[in-house]
């Protein structure tokens, strides 16, 4: 098992590390400084062993509703926002002065969806964070939850700190839970639920083990969400572990130790362009295509011709992401589409021969052509 793990993170020079609520503040919402204290510890062993890394950090709602006297997670946004512009500042505070104990510099990234869904930021987002860790800076990354509404949030920081592991071209992600790994049932439910130790892809078998229960009173996301972020990790080809915080020695986990569970890579890791294409860029509608064409883009690396599809969804305009259905509406790609959702009505199940005459102008042969084009 170790030489296995060995093998897989034998390059290992850049990773991100999430941690949860659940691990940074105590029942009541008081910070978890002695946890704190370990995973500074922790973070700061492997910058010396010659890492890089990003920390993605919850907390701050949970601080923020400790110091304003909040028991449950308000349901209100503006109370939440609240929570989170309050709790913030206490949160980096304490990182601030837990990593200058140690000699460290941080810095503090807040990101919403759209910092992701625009290329240039997404770019530039990347660009300040090499610059930090080329100048030896630990960057601590959450979602800006003041000022982020249902329509323009990330999710969750689990889905975080998989799209950072993509800007970053991060060679290992590591999320870090109450839980120390995957297992085969609900542990806290059922004694005798057996750790999973491998997870060599991330199927819809798999996920099912994360159950549908969300976060925490504090806490958002859950097993669930987790099991998406990995799998998001793992099909863009790095890397991912799920590991007990509290347990976790992160300089020995990525020198190979057998510790919670590793979720294996695809063996095809996709490019940083394309990688964003495929995980991060914001799709705006469907295409389905039929069986002949899903053959074609799954085994031969084609461009999607209007000839092999079957239907769409949604209202998007050319040079929009969409998502790719198979017959049996399963996503398995996302490209740029070059036609309007009006003009791929119009011309698909035709050949590309035609598009001239059914359209009354020129244009381009696919629909979406192979450079613009992801197929998981």
């Amino acid at each position: 098992m170790e030489d296995l793990r060995k093998k897989v993170f034998a390059d290992i020079k850049r990773l991100v590390v999430k941690v949860g609520t659940r691990l940074l503040c105590n029942d009541d919402n008081t910070p978890n400084t002695v946890y704190l204290k370990h995973l500074v510890s922790e973070i700061c062993r492997l910058q010396d062993g010659g890492h890089a890394l990003v920390l993605v950090s919850s907390g701050a709602v949970g601080l923020g509703m400790g110091a304003l006297g909040y028991k449950v997670r308000p349901s209100r946004l503006p109370e939440k926002q609240a929570c989170a512009a309050v709790g913030q500042v206490r949160l980096m505070h304490l990182y601030e002065d837990l990593f200058a104990k140690r000699g460290k510099v941080v810095a503090q990234i807040l990101l919403s969806a759209e910092d992701f869904h625009n290329r240039t930021r997404f770019n530039n987002i990347r660009n300040t964070v090499d610059s930090l860790l080329a100048k030896g800076v630990i960057p601590i990354i959450n979602e800006n939850d003041t000022i982020t509404t249902d329509e323009i949030k990330v999710g969750d920081n689990d889905k975080l700190s998989a799209d950072v592991a993509h800007f970053l071209d991060a060679d290992l992600l590591v999320i870090l839970s109450d839980e120390d790994g995957l297992y085969t049932r609900n542990p806290k439910q059922h004694p005798d639920a057996q750790p999973i130790a491998i997870v060599p892809k991330v199927t819809p078998e798999i996920l099912k083990l994360g159950g549908a229960a969300p976060g925490s009173g504090v806490s958002v996301g859950g097993m669930r969400a987790k099991l998406r972020a990995l799998q998001q990790a793992t099909e863009a080809g790095t890397p991912a572990v799920l590991t007990k915080g509290t347990d976790a020695l992160l300089l020995e986990l990525v020198r190979g130790k057998t510790v919670g569970t590793l979720f294996l890579p695809n063996s095809a890791r996709i490019r940083n362009n394309k990688r964003w294409m495929a995980f991060v860029s914001k799709p705006k509608g469907q295409i389905g295509v039929d069986a002949g064409g899903e053959k074609a883009l799954l085994t031969r690396k084609v461009s999607l011709l209007p000839a092999g599809i079957l239907k769409i969804k949604g209202n998007f305009v050319a040079g929009d992401f969409v998502e790719i259905l198979n017959p049996n509406r399963e996503v398995i790609g996302r490209g740029r589409t070059a036609y309007s959702a009006s003009d791929v009505e119009k011309i698909r199940g035709k050949k590309s021969g035609l598009i001239p005459e059914i359209l009354g102008r020129k244009g381009p042969e696919e629909v979406i052509h192979r450079d613009q084009l992801v197929i998981f």
